[in-house]
């Protein structure tokens, strides 16, 4: 190169040698590139764990430089911080991103479009969190804590800034929203960088929604669909939310339940009484409740109201192999929670899971000292599986408290209404309720992706259904396509609670995850 910046031609031999040079360089650049962009699925996932291997310590800090940023929806000035901050990463790898509002708190929706690509992944996550009690967590939640152990096992933290090389996968990265649900953004983007730097091109279009109001049950989403008519359509949706098995095995899920939430208050007399003087003889309102839950519920946790399980989904023929291919975790689960004899009559909770619940999850009224309270108050979740519609639940309910002998009211009673009737009770039905919904197993998407997955991960778990709720019915209701839910996080993250946390090797699964994915999905 100097000679030829010294106008100096170079000699013919010298010229054979560089032509030589570069043709050879030329060819070697188009093979690695080549191999690169048609890499097997097991190729990719190499190459993902070996970039993420020399940069272990720049992807936690973008994570914890994330997690930093405080995301309780109730506070919008912190909720434009997170969205200016994600938007900007999102931009840096070549996304078009927009914000994304009608009514609640902004979504952020980002694509990244691929001129050979024919298809279309739409990935979901939110990035919003649960409120914070600052006095339950060990250590603050928005500054985010690397430790070399759990809580539990007395870890103890660690100095990011110091550490060089590759970081002990088991530590734990602990603040809100770690496992619930920041991680998927985080690994998302370096992937997408390990990509680029391997010459990878992706095998699909590639659109993204974060939500910004999930931890609120995403109110406003529904809204947002109608407002930008076309703009989510995908030929597979994605759901990055969730723990993942219990036995730390990968796996995707094909249904949530949905949930209805009552609450229910019976009455005694118009004021406490003395339990001496008037036991026996003043109706006592939770000794009611107790008698109606019972009515409705026995002890295997089998629903009783008549004609409630006439709409329920059964089970495929395919989900049950599917369940009875999925490790068996009842003995461990009942040794971890110190149960002897769950519900259920034996089944697996893999089963269990796909059917209706009817659960009491607080219990109110009572008085201080001897005296038998004037009302009584339950609150029960019902968790609803799929084609199990929340109005129909409702009635079937309602019609059997009534076969019970009770007056039903949605006011507080007058006394008038108490004098009038043997038993009274205040039913208050709390929202419309969820879908429970369940994406067919056999499907063409469903099943390209679980045989994509299973190259590179042989233990991969398919779930049928998960017990929990997502935010998916508005989804199903006005779009039509497949949706899977890929679980990141681990099991113990404690989401919801104090001391959220992470487990390194989940994010550097969920990297080589989506690297196969992205890379590969397009291909089959």
């Amino acid at each position: 190169m100097c000679q030829l910046i010294n106008n100096k031609k170079p000699s013919a031999g010298l010229s054979l040698a560089l032509g030589k040079i570069l043709v050879s360089l030329g060819a070697f650049l188009f093979s690695s590139t080549l191999s690169a962009q048609s890499a097997s699925p097991l190729e990719v996932s190499q190459l993902i764990d070996e970039y993420r291997a020399s940069r272990e310590k720049v992807i936690l800090q973008d994570f914890m430089e994330l997690l930093s940023l405080p995301n309780i929806p109730d506070n919008q000035d912190d909720m434009d911080l997170n969205v200016d901050h994600i938007t900007a990463l999102l931009e840096a790898r070549g996304f078009s991103a927009r914000r994304l509002q009608a009514g609640g708190s902004p979504y952020i929706y980002a694509e990244l479009m691929q001129p050979a690509a024919s298809e279309t992944l739409l990935l979901y996550a939110h990035y919003d969190g649960q409120p914070v009690q600052l006095e339950n967590w060990a250590y603050p939640p928005f500054s985010p804590t690397l430790l070399d152990a759990t809580l539990q096992a007395g870890g103890q933290p660690v100095d990011v800034e110091a550490l060089t090389g590759s970081f002990d996968p088991e530590w734990r990265l602990y603040g809100r929203s770690a496992g619930d649900d920041k991680m998927p953004i985080i690994a998302l983007l370096h992937t997408l960088d390990a990509l680029a730097a391997n010459d990878i091109e992706l095998s699909v279009n590639l659109k993204i929604l974060f939500d910004g109001e999930e931890e609120r049950g995403s109110p406003t989403l529904g809204n947002i669909i109608d407002a930008y008519p076309g703009l989510l359509d995908a030929d597979l949706m994605l759901f990055c939310d969730a723990p993942m098995h219990q036995s730390r095995n990968v796996q995707l899920v094909f249904g949530v339940r949905g949930v209805k939430t009552l609450n229910m208050t019976t009455y005694g007399a118009n004021r406490p009484l003395h339990n001496g003087h008037y036991g026996n003889w003043a109706p006592n309102p939770f000794m009611q409740l107790a008698y109606l839950l019972t009515s409705m519920r026995d002890e295997s946790g089998r629903i009783l109201v008549e004609g409630y399980y006439d709409d329920v989904a059964p089970i495929s023929d395919l989900e049950r192999s599917a369940i009875a291919a999925i490790p068996d975790i009842t003995e461990s689960l009942k040794d971890e929670l110190a149960i002897n004899t769950p519900e259920g009559n034996g089944a697996r909770i893999e089963e269990l899971v796909m059917l209706p619940a009817l659960n009491v999850r607080d219990m109110s009224g009572g008085s201080v000292g001897n005296a038998i309270s004037s009302s009584a108050t339950v609150a029960l979740n019902l968790r609803l599986v799929a084609n199990q519609k929340p109005e129909t639940v409702e009635a079937l309910i309602e019609t059997h408290i009534a076969g019970q002998g009770f007056h039903i009211v949605y006011e507080d009673p007058t006394d008038d209404i108490l004098r009038s009737n043997e038993k009274v009770i205040k039913l208050d039905w709390v929202g419309r309720g969820g879908l429970g919904i369940r994406t067919p197993m056999d499907g063409v998407m469903p099943q390209r992706l679980a045989q994509l997955l299973q190259s590179v991960i042989p233990e991969l778990i398919l779930t049928p259904s998960m017990g929990g709720g997502l935010p998916l019915e508005d989804f199903t209701t006005r779009m039509d396509m497949p949706i899977i839910v890929l679980p990141l996080a681990n099991h113990d993250n404690n989401q919801h609670a104090e001391n959220e946390n992470i487990r390194l090797q989940n994010i550097w699964d969920a990297m080589s995850i989506y690297g196969v994915i992205l890379a590969n999905f397009g291909n089959r």
